[in-house]
């Protein structure tokens, strides 16, 4: 047997580590069992990374009642006299959280950024919940700080987050990211959301929360905190919202969305969340070739 060089070592451990590290980023991606299950709402995601398996966006849902043990949670709250608390928390058994990130760049390590924003997210929802009994701004102020602390590799992120309740209201904020896009089933078309309603912010990690210029960033002046919570009313049955990362924006020089997307959401409008997801796939793939990741989650509302 012919033993390998330093050289031939060093390359199959660095391909070795790349696959675990592959391994253990695709974990983070949600599987058809955490998406949530809330009456009169449909959710499904797709997220194509550009190159391999894995890339920088990340597509994260909370089921309030799963996630979180949300009816012991109320118990507790209750049991030690938290009822303010408690109030919040039951008011979560109608909603479910999506949170859509892009991070700077696609590359395959981009995914390390991924799940530091994964599992930050997570834990701070669980204090926050206990405090709060709800996921408030605050933390997210705290995940920017920390991000913009403790990164040494000039990496920021876009996100959206926000959470949508069984009477067809969307509350989100928004960090850099692209507005969410609103499908009317009654006109097949996409509805315009005002500017009031799409506040959004710097990307995170990009400056510290309390101390961002105001003349480098002008569209922040005047704000008492960093991050706005916007709402959007869904308003009839098979109305169906699009939270997605800029690589569906700028898909085919922009001359896929939102005129393609349109005629194909008005062709299959009445398919599960699912089965658009599919169709919105195959039709995108076709259209041009693929020049960045790509994730996509439709909210389909049916009361």
């Amino acid at each position: 047997m012919i033993a390998k060089t330093p050289v031939a070592q060093r390359e199959e451990l660095a391909l070795v580590e790349l696959q675990n590290f592959e391994d253990l980023a695709r974990f983070l991606n949600p599987s058809a069992g955490a998406i949530p299950r809330l009456k009169g709402v449909d959710i499904h995601g797709l997220s194509l990374p550009l190159r391999g398996g894995i890339g920088g966006d990340h597509i994260l849902y909370v089921d309030f009642n799963q996630r979180f043990d949300l009816e012991e949670r109320i118990h507790d709250a209750q049991r030690s006299g938290q009822e303010k608390v408690a109030k919040k928390l039951r008011r979560n058994r109608n909603r479910a959280g999506i949170l859509v990130a892009d991070v700077s760049g696609h590359r395959i390590t981009d995914a390390l950024i991924v799940a530091m924003l994964h599992q930050a997210f997570l834990l701070g929802s669980y204090y926050e919940l206990e405090m709060f009994g709800e996921i408030t701004t605050k933390i997210f102020e705290h995940m920017n700080e920390r991000f913009y602390r403790t990164s040494s590799i000039n990496k920021y992120f876009t996100m959206i987050y926000g959470e949508i309740s069984t009477r067809g209201r969307f509350r989100f904020l928004s960090a850099g990211h692209p507005p969410p896009a609103v499908f009317s089933r009654e006109y097949n078309r996409f509805m315009p959301v005002g500017d009031d309603r799409k506040i959004s912010s710097i990307p995170v990690g990009m400056l510290p929360s309390g101390g961002f210029d105001e003349r480098r960033h002008p569209s922040l002046h005047g704000r008492k905190k960093l991050y706005e919570v916007n709402e959007i009313d869904l308003l009839a049955g098979g109305d169906i919202l699009l939270l997605y990362t800029d690589g569906l924006g700028e898909h085919g020089n922009g001359k896929y969305f939102p005129g393609e997307l349109q005629r194909l959401l008005a062709a299959h409008k009445d398919l599960p969340a699912s089965e658009i997801c599919e169709r919105l796939r195959e039709s995108l793939l076709d259209a041009a070739p693929q020049q960045d990741d790509v994730s996509v989650v439709v909210v389909k509302y049916t009361p």
